[in-house]
C-alpha cells in the first residue's frame, strides 16, 4: 500500500505527517484536528505522543462526560464558557506575543476546556432531551 504523506514546514522544524497508513496506534491522531508538534508534545520513553499537549488534555477532560450525564454535577453555563477560555486566551497570547508556555500549561487550559466543553454539550442535551419530552 503506498503511502501519502503531507510535509509542514515552520521556521526551523520540517514536519512530516502521515496522512493514510495502515496503522491503529495513529487513530487517535487521525480522528482529532491536532498539529503534533514534537516541541509540543509529551513523550514516553522516546516517543512522542498521537496527540500535543493541549489536545492531550482536551481529550483528558472529555472523560468527565459521565459526572455531568448522570448529574453528579451541575456547572452553571456562565461556569463553563470561562473555563474554556483559558484555552483560547492562552493561544492568542502565544500567536500574538510570539511567547510560548509551557506543555503544563497547555495540558492543564486543555482539561478545563474538555471539562468545560463536556458540560455544555450535557446541558444541551438535557435541553433537547426536555423539549422532546413536552413534544411527546
Amino acid at each position: 500500500m503506498r503511502h501519502l504523506t503531507r510535509s509542514i514546514k515552520t521556521e526551523n522544524v520540517t514536519l512530516s505527517r502521515i496522512v493514510l497508513k495502515p496503522d491503529k496506534h495513529k487513530m487517535v491522531a487521525r480522528l482529532s484536528i491536532c498539529h503534533r508538534l514534537p516541541h509540543r508534545s509529551f513523550f514516553w520513553k522516546g516517543k512522542q505522543f498521537p496527540l500535543c499537549a493541549r489536545c492531550t488534555g482536551i481529550h483528558l477532560g472529555y472523560l468527565s462526560m459521565p459526572v455531568f450525564l448522570f448529574n453528579l454535577l451541575e456547572v452553571p453555563i456562565y461556569i463553563a464558557i470561562l473555563i474554556v477560555l483559558p484555552t483560547y486566551l492562552d493561544g492568542m497570547r502565544q500567536h500574538i506575543t510570539k511567547r510560548e508556555s509551557t506543555n503544563i500549561v497547555r495540558v492543564f487550559t486543555g482539561f478545563i476546556a474538555g471539562v468545560g466543553t463536556m458540560s455544555l454539550i450535557s446541558d444541551f442535551g438535557q435541553y433537547v432531551g426536555g423539549m422532546i419530552k413536552t413534544l411527546i
